[in-house]
């Protein structure tokens, strides 16, 4: 059998690139649960259900730092905030679509 040379996983490697921006429990689903519009921390919150107040508010800032999200503060009482993704944040769709057909076939065995 052939033997299979390996690259060391430096910067350079595409996937690495993307796992380093997608990196975290919670990131993919929240992702997800964007694609289909801008939602309210309660309304993610609500749709994730087991994750934490403040793991949520950890994931949004890092997806916002990356530029993937959008925060929208509006100025009114009670303080109404609004998460969307950005233009490279929509460009994700593909990608999460393509896991949900994986994890389809996965629950299918």
């Amino acid at each position: 059998m052939a033997k299979i040379k390996e690259n060391p996983c430096t910067d350079e490697c595409p996937v690495k690139r993307a796992m380093d921006i997608l990196d975290g429990k919670w990131t993919i689903l929240i992702i997800r649960d964007l694609l289909s519009g801008k939602k309210r921390f309660g309304e993610l919150r609500y749709s994730l259900g087991e994750i934490s107040p403040k793991v949520l508010t950890q994931r949004l800032k890092e997806l916002e730092e990356k530029g993937l999200i959008l925060k929208t503060i509006y100025p009114v009482l009670p303080p109404k905030v609004e998460y969307e993704l950005t233009e490279e944040g929509q460009q994700l769709r593909a990608v999460i679509e393509s896991l949900a057909a994986w994890g389809s076939h996965l629950s299918a065995r």
